[in-house]
């Protein structure tokens, strides 16, 4: 059984937010909350409160441990960029992409 968790449409680029979830594949909930709360990353406030929620539905929806939950999936896919100008030299305009994340966090019960 497993507990899941989506963040869509988050203003960060996937590529940040991946570096911090490979800190926390396959780590214990508790241990992967503790990474993330001393991880001096923008993503890591969104994925502290990712894994709230995903800790809340797997002991809530599915009558899971807390105490044995581990992280047993993570992935962020990229969402839709909005694109803006930047003006540059000579009247010239250089397009500027802001990236936007989806995130899903997945939890599971060791046995």
């Amino acid at each position: 059984m497993q507990a899941v968790a989506h963040l869509r449409y988050a203003r960060i680029s996937p590529r940040k937010v991946q570096i911090v979830l490979d800190l926390i594949r396959n780590k214990p909930a508790n241990v992967a909350m503790a990474i993330l709360k001393h991880t001096p990353k923008a993503a890591s406030e969104l994925l502290v409160k990712l894994l709230k929620s995903a800790m809340a539905n797997a002991e809530t929806n599915h009558d899971m441990d807390v105490s044995k939950l581990y992280v047993s999936k993570c992935f962020v896919c990229p969402g839709p960029s909005a694109k803006r100008v930047m003006p540059r030299a000579q009247g010239r305009a250089f397009r500027i992409l802001k990236r936007s994340s989806h995130i899903t966090i997945e939890l599971s019960e060791k046995e």
